[in-house]
């Protein structure tokens, strides 16, 4: 199958709300071949990109492509934006799978220049107008997501559910990494706890990748839109039913529930 026919395939499982039991055509050999069923899916996703994710790439992946991340669209109707009295609702592809990622989120208050490619942390910090705390709502119609490389999450819109936004931290915290901590915790029970330090090179970094990748792919950022910057604790693959928290201490916590969307 090409690029379209299997885009169309993750994002008819996506919008009917059913899973896929294994990779819908071809797998992809390389970044390239990934990236061009990611922007087929774009072309025929009924919404428009709010953000985009983070994601990192195996060390062997890594050391072949000679990059350790990688990005997905973060849709408008898929972002949640959270008081810190609510518990989010976290859905869960019924026959898929789903993980959750607490993540520092980059918004922007500024358009990065439409040809600008090779960005460093310091352009890159110009551009950031906010930084919240947040979870990715990392998730997908295909069950053995878990068990396959990055490269079908990026091929399969990067592996993005949705996003759930909470509350902003000062912005001067971009300097120290390791004073943005945070801890997860599911069903009660502490998983992780971490700084966003011990992401490579920091959040910064990370907005300085996507900036990058996303003007690559023809999807230069504009004002408004956000970075999700990387799972600080670590990626938790989670089910329908359980309770997941990422306390980010003096900022605030971030609660969701796990809960079922679709069929099988």
């Amino acid at each position: 199958m090409v690029a379209v026919e299997i885009a169309a395939s993750f994002v008819a499982a996506r919008r009917r709300g059913h899973g896929l039991a294994k990779f819908p055509g071809l797998f992809p050999l390389g970044l390239e071949d990934a990236y061009a069923i990611q922007l087929a899916a774009i072309e025929l996703w009924p919404d428009a990109i709010a953000g985009w994710k983070v994601g990192r790439l195996s060390p062997a992946l890594a050391d072949r492509f000679g990059k350790d991340r990688f990005v997905g669209p973060v849709f408008a109707g898929g972002v949640i934006r959270l008081d810190k009295s609510e518990e989010a609702d976290f859905p869960v592809f019924v026959g898929g799978s789903a993980a959750f990622e607490a993540e520092y989120v980059m918004v922007l208050d500024k358009d990065q220049p439409s040809l600008q490619t090779g960005v460093d942390i310091d352009q890159a910090r110009r551009l950031v107008g906010e930084v919240r705390i947040g979870v990715e709502v990392a998730g997908s119609p295909l069950a053995i997501m878990p068990h396959l490389d990055a490269l079908a999450s990026i091929a399969d819109l990067g592996n993005n559910n949705g996003q759930i936004v909470g509350p902003a931290v000062p912005l001067d915290l971009l300097s120290d990494p390791r004073a943005m901590t945070c801890a997860t915790s599911i069903d009660g029970v502490l998983i992780r706890s971490a700084t966003a330090a011990d992401l490579p090179g920091g959040p910064l970094t990370a907005l300085a990748f996507a900036l990058d990748q996303c003007a690559r792919l023809g999807f230069p950022l504009k004002a408004g839109q956000f970075v999700s910057t990387g799972a600080v604790t670590g990626m938790h693959w989670v089910r329908a039913g359980q309770h997941c928290v990422a306390d980010f201490g003096r900022f605030g916590k971030v609660a969701c529930l796990a809960v079922p969307v679709g069929r099988a």
